[in-house]
This record gives structure tokens, C-alpha cells and sequence, in this order.
């Protein structure tokens, strides 16, 4: 009998046990999770971009006139003084070469031409001829009507045709000019590669000055070489003082942007961050397609640099960087992490952590860059709310803190 009772004690202490074992294997138990903490610090609303920098005005010297370009001496980067440093030297075109009938058909002009000046000479002799008979007989005339031996009307008469006479050796020496002009004009035209070096020889080069002071940005045109009137040699810039920064922002981001923004401009090549202000944004937008072949709409916005030039060395034109423009701050605000947030019933809600449980609070927030959120209501300094909350978790659910290991 008392066997019989050891072996029922023994198997309900058994069960028991087992019993116990299955509930502590089954109870359910605190999730774990990652806790953030609500406070009071700086927050700020950026947009970052990449972006380029730029010469706000850079020359570009051109060939005044068509000529030969002599060899550009100039490297990029060399400083160059406004009026003083030559840039750049050309010489007039040289005259195209003559076939055979063209060249007769100038020595036939040049004959013509001179033939016409011979003409126009013995015209100017005989008109000399005549003044000078007419100057003879305008004198016996005056001494004539001095003493009364002839009229009024002849004295007159005799005065007309001096006139006359003078006009034709005019008209005849302005003919002999233009039988000048038009016999050079001949020759002109027989100037062929021949003389070439006689044509050099007796044109000066024509200097391209800087138009300003600054340095070379690029060689557009070394070699010498002929260039029509127009056609760019070189460009220069102020990489010192003239330099800005272009970013091309998307046109929803265009908008939250104004003139005055503050800029910090980093990655650049140097130490430090560079700080800068929105100076212009273009009212007209562009399409541009990204790496991933998607189409954007993009405006660009102008940046100038608020530091001394000093602590931007060695930034030139053309070189990358990356813009970050403050579109909003605020030194001291109410602030929780922003994956904390979820929505709920049409606003945003966060799980606190009070005595082990998570609890659904509603909030309202402000600003949010993506890491931080605004908290204009619902949460309190040093509150813990639960980051990353996942689907399956409700309220009042037992929570506890995620171990660092």
C-alpha cells in the first residue's frame, strides 16, 4: 500500500514537473526591440545635390578678322593681365592662288587700266591748255572794259568760260584719281601665293590683348593655323573672385528653395566645408534622364560663395562637388527619430515603452528630413519610442530592449 502511494506521488510530482517545463517553454515572452529617445535639439531641412563650379563670366577671345592664327604660346592655368598680356597673334589671309585665265584676265585689266590713265592724262593736258587760253583772254577783257572798248556782256562772257575751262581740269585730275584706284585694283588682284612673303613682310600681326585679368581656362585653338573672322582661340576667367557654383536641382525640390538660402558645399578636394547662398534660381525647367534612365524635370540654381577666396585653393572651373542648401532650421526644437513614425487612423502615431509595454500614441508632427522628426504634440522630453515597430506589434504588447551583443 504504501508503495503504491510513493509511485502516485512520484508520477504526479513527474507530471508536474513537465507541466511546468511545457508552460515556461510556451509563456509568451517581451518582444525585443530598438529604442530611440525623444529630445530637445538642433533640426534642419536640407537638399543635397551634386554640383559643378563655374566662371560666372568667362571671355572667350575670337579671331576679329579671317587670317592666319600664329601658334597660341599660352598653357591652361597661366594668369594673364587685362591689356597687357598677349594672348594670342594673326597675320591678314593670304591671297588665293591664280590659274592661268585669271591671271591673263588681270594683266588684261592692268593694260586697260593704264591705258585709261594715259587717257585721262592727255585729258588733263588739254584741259590745262584751255584754262590757261581762257585766263589769257579773261585778262585782255578786264584791261578792254577798263578802257570802255568792250561791253558788259563780253567782260561777262569771258568770265564764264574761265569758269568753265577751270571745271574741266577738275573733272579731268578726279579722272586721272580714279584711273589710279582702278589700275591698283588690277594689280591687286595678280597678288598670288608668289608673294606671300612679300605680302608677310609688309603686314604687321595683329595682337589679341586680354580682356581680362585672370587665368587661361582652356586652349580652344594651339596650332597655327587659318581661321575665319569669328572662329574662338582661347578662353579665360577670374577662378579667384568670379567663381559660383551651379546645381541642378529637381524642379519639387526648385520650389522649397528661395533666394538667400545658406549653402554648405562639401566633398570638394579640400578640408573643411565651404559655405555659400542661393543667389539665382531660372525660372525655366529642362529634361534630363538620370543614371537609371528615368526622365526628370530640372532647374538650375546659382550659389555663391560667402568665404574668402583663401580657403577655396585650388578650386577651378568645371570641378565637382556636392551642395547641401538649408531650406529650414531650427536650433531648438522637440525632435524623435523618424523611423519611429508610422501611420495611424489618418495622422502619425509612435509605440512608447511605460513598464514593459508598448503604447499606441498619436502625435502630430512638423518637419521631417528623413532622420528626425518635428514633434509638435503627443511626446514629452526623454520619452523612449520604439524604432523600426513591426506589423505584428499592438498595443499594450510586452516589449523589451534589444541587448547591444
Amino acid at each position: 500500500m504504501a508503495t503504491r502511494k510513493s509511485r502516485n506521488v512520484l508520477m504526479i510530482g513527474v507530471v508536474g514537473l513537465v507541466a511546468a517545463a511545457l508552460a515556461a517553454a510556451f509563456w509568451p515572452q517581451p518582444t525585443e526591440v530598438d529604442l530611440g529617445t525623444v529630445k530637445r535639439g538642433a533640426m534642419r531641412l536640407t537638399v543635397d545635390e551634386e554640383a559643378r563650379t563655374q566662371v560666372r563670366d568667362p571671355y572667350v577671345v575670337s579671331t576679329p578678322i579671317a587670317g592666319h592664327l600664329l601658334r597660341v604660346d599660352l598653357q591652361p592655368g597661366d594668369r594673364v593681365t587685362q591689356g597687357e598680356t598677349i594672348v594670342a597673334r594673326m597675320l591678314p589671309t593670304n591671297p588665293a592662288a591664280l590659274d592661268i585665265r585669271t591671271r591673263e584676265q588681270a594683266g588684261a585689266a592692268i593694260d586697260s587700266a593704264k591705258a585709261a590713265l594715259r587717257v585721262a592724262e592727255a585729258d588733263l593736258n588739254k584741259a590745262l591748255s584751255d584754262r590757261d587760253l581762257a585766263q589769257t583772254a579773261l585778262e585782255r577783257a578786264r584791261k578792254l572794259f577798263a578802257q570802255g572798248n568792250i561791253s558788259q556782256a563780253a567782260m561777262e562772257r569771258s568770265e564764264s568760260a574761265m569758269r568753265t575751262a577751270q571745271a574741266v581740269v577738275d573733272t579731268a585730275r578726279a579722272a586721272i584719281s580714279m584711273r589710279v584706284a582702278d589700275l591698283n585694283n588690277a594689280e591687286a588682284n595678280l597678288i598670288s601665293f608668289d608673294n606671300i612673303g612679300q605680302a608677310r613682310s609688309a603686314s604687321e600681326a595683329i595682337d589679341l590683348p586680354s580682356p581680362i585679368t585672370g587665368v587661361v581656362l582652356r586652349v580652344i585653338q594651339e596650332s597655327e593655323t587659318i581661321l575665319p573672322a569669328g572662329t574662338p582661340v582661347l578662353e579665360i576667367g577670374d577662378t579667384a573672385n568670379d567663381l559660383e557654383v551651379v546645381v541642378e536641382l529637381l524642379s519639387s525640390d526648385a520650389v522649397r528653395v528661395a533666394i538667400g538660402d545658406p549653402v554648405e558645399i562639401d566633398n570638394w578636394g579640400g578640408d573643411g566645408v565651404l559655405n555659400g547662398m542661393v543667389e539665382r534660381i531660372d525660372p525655366f525647367g529642362f529634361t534630363k534622364f538620370s543614371a537609371l534612365g528615368v526622365e526628370e524635370q530640372r532647374v538650375n540654381s546659382v550659389i555663391r560663395f560667402t568665404d574668402p577666396p583663401e580657403q577655396r585653393g585650388g578650386l577651378g572651373h568645371g570641378f565637382r562637388v556636392e551642395a547641401r542648401i538649408i531650406v529650414w532650421q531650427d536650433e531648438d526644437t522637440l525632435i524623435a527619430p523618424s523611423s519611429a513614425l508610422f501611420r495611424h487612423d489618418d495622422g502619425w502615431a509612435v509605440f512608447v515603452i511605460r513598464e514593459g509595454h508598448a503604447v499606441l500614441t498619436p502625435i502630430e508632427i512638423g518637419r521631417n528630413n528623413g532622420f528626425s522628426a518635428q514633434i509638435l504634440d503627443g511626446l514629452d522630453v526623454g520619452a523612449e519610442v520604439v524604432l523600426y515597430p513591426s506589423a505584428t506589434l499592438v498595443d499594450g504588447a510586452r516589449i523589451t530592449a534589444r541587448s547591444a551583443g
